[in-house]
């Protein structure tokens, strides 16, 4: 083994790991691409970019895994990495980790020491609980409270499973206490009934720089009247000065009413997703009116329509727009209704992306639509949202509308899958031929169209032939090859080449051993008993 500073080693594992991505403090758009796999069945299907994400989380730790597996010098210098992101989808790990890293302060003689001073990202994903491990809501609660505690530099606190009104209070109080200087990303998933303790935390984290509300919509289990109690947070004026990004989803009607009046100097990403809501929408055009003029990226999905057009015209420095393709945006010119607000168009605006389009190829759910009815029928919601993306699109594609547009991006998943299973646009409402128009329009407005993977519209993935295959293990390799003579010719780093076999061989050993060792260390940094624990789920 190469005879490396201790400070080498560290960053080399740094590298290894692979976690540039997981502490950024931005969160995923709808505009982040997504990318074909192959499923267990082997079938092509989408990977979204939160599940890229996840599988990033898994892999980076089967890395940092391998490495303090290898020797007692890379278990000594690598196991901070283990804890500097804490990834769960078995809630049964809170547990245990919450009883190590009570160990770990326990026996460290200051926080520098102790496990928990390492860590920047807390993600837990959406799991069932399981009573019969003894994961029951309040041990989950006490358990992720006690790691908060033990997370002096926490930066990242992601929850996708919903929490209830009861345990979002006590978590929320043990990010403002403990996370308040550090914490820079903040995503939860809570009741409706929780607004004042979301508005109230978000006052405590004055350094957040992206937030993630996702309000549960009010069930018969849980009603909340429309004027919610908030208490004293209906007059708290919010001051965030480095709130960023802020994304919203579900019943967000009265967070949106309350923040119109507070102070978002650098507010410059905004989503508001309201799911199948079909009332109660809330005022968007007033929100921008007082927060659009610096915004640089806008999402908005919802069922029913937005003045798009007024809304372009409060955001005059947007440069990314992303709404419903189904909403009824241009009208005819003979249209009493074009002459009331502006008109759609904005000077720039470079990318577009497109929800709902449901109906607009033939395939899928509009394929089916059109079977149910013989073929040959008209359904007249189909006939509407197809008249309103023909609009849209042709507007969109106008130069003098949209000088700036280069990008138009369809962002359904759902609606890309069924054109790879129909093997591209189909019959039904005229899906061949509104594809062949609009890829026409926007090769000559100078617009590239693509799907959510970021590729052309119309291009899907095909399976490699055998000569293919062969074709490309040629090329890795030839990769492979420049690669290393340029890490030994350029830099004279035959400890780097090294390095490579020796990660190699790490991952090799690692694959038949045991499958018990998260957080199955202790000794090098503070003395106390190791703790054997299962894995986590891959």
């Amino acid at each position: 083994m190469p005879d490396l500073p201790a400070e080498l080693w560290t960053q080399i594992f740094d590298l290894a790991a692979d976690e540039d991505v997981l502490f950024q403090h931005g969160l995923p758009t709808t505009m982040a691409e997504s990318a074909w796999f192959k499923d267990f069945f082997g079938e092509w299907a989408l990977r979204s970019p939160q599940d890229a994400i996840d599988l990033m989380q898994r892999r980076s730790y089967a890395t940092k895994k391998a490495i303090v597996r290898t020797c007692k010098q890379w278990r000594s210098l690598g196991s901070e990495f283990l804890f500097r992101c804490l990834f769960f989808n078995d809630p049964a790990r809170l547990l245990t980790l919450c009883a190590i890293l009570d160990s770990s302060s326990a026996a460290s003689t200051t926080a520098t020491r102790s496990l928990g001073w390492w860590t920047r990202r807390i993600h837990l994903t959406r799991f069932y609980v399981n009573t019969t491990r003894g994961t029951t809501p309040e041990s989950l609660q006490d358990a992720l409270i006690s790691i908060i505690r033990h997370c002096p530099n926490l930066e990242i606190f992601i929850v996708d499973w919903p929490m209830t009104s009861a345990t979002f209070g006590p978590v929320a109080d043990a990010l403002a206490t403990y996370t308040s200087k550090s914490l820079r990303t903040l995503h939860v998933n809570v009741p409706a009934s929780s607004l004042p303790k979301v508005i109230w935390t978000l006052a405590a984290l004055p350094r957040v720089f992206a937030a993630h509300i996702e309000l549960e919509v009010p069930t018969l289990h849980d009603p909340v009247d429309e004027e919610a109690p908030l208490g004293a947070a209906r007059d708290i004026h919010l001051h965030l000065p480095a709130l960023a990004q802020l994304s919203l989803r579900g019943a967000v009607q009265a967070f949106l009413e309350q923040a119109t009046g507070w102070a978002l100097p650098t507010l410059r990403h905004l989503s508001v997703d309201c799911g199948t809501a079909s009332a109660d929408l809330p005022d968007v055009p007033a929100f921008l009116a007082a927060h659009g003029a610096r915004l640089l990226f806008l999402d908005l999905h919802a069922l029913p329509a937005l003045p798009v057009p007024r809304i372009l015209a409060a955001c005059p420095a947007l440069a990314t727009l992303a709404f419903n393709a189904d909403w009824r945006v241009v009208v005819p010119e003979d249209d009493d209704a074009a002459a009331d607000g502006p008109p759609f168009t904005h000077d720039r605006l470079t990318s577009v992306g497109l929800h709902g389009l449901a109906h607009a190829f033939g395939v899928g759910y509009a394929a089916a639509a059109a079977d149910a009815v013989g073929g040959d029928e008209i359904v007249l919601p189909a006939l509407l949202a197809r008249t309103a993306n023909d609009r849209t699109f042709s507007a969109l594609c106008t130069p003098a509308r949209f000088p700036a547009l280069r990008r138009v991006r369809v962002l359904s998943r759902s609606l890309l899958g069924a054109l790879d299973r129909a093997d591209g646009p189909g019959a039904a409402g005229g899906g061949m031929e509104r594809w062949e128009r609009w890829w026409d329009a926007a090769r000559g407005a100078g617009v590239r169209l693509e799907d959510c993977t970021g590729g052309l519209l119309g291009v899907l993935p095909q399976d490699a032939t055998e000569s293919d295959e062969e074709s490309e293990d040629d090329e890795e390799e030839e990769e492979e090859e420049e690669l290393e003579w340029s890490i030994e010719e350029g830099t004279g780093g035959g400890h780097l080449s090294e390095l490579r076999r020796l990660l190699e061989e790490c991952r090799a050993m690692d694959t038949g051993r045991d499958e018990n060792y998260m957080f199955q260390r202790a000794g090098a940094m503070g003395g106390f008993p190791e703790i054997t624990v299962d894995p986590p789920s891959e």
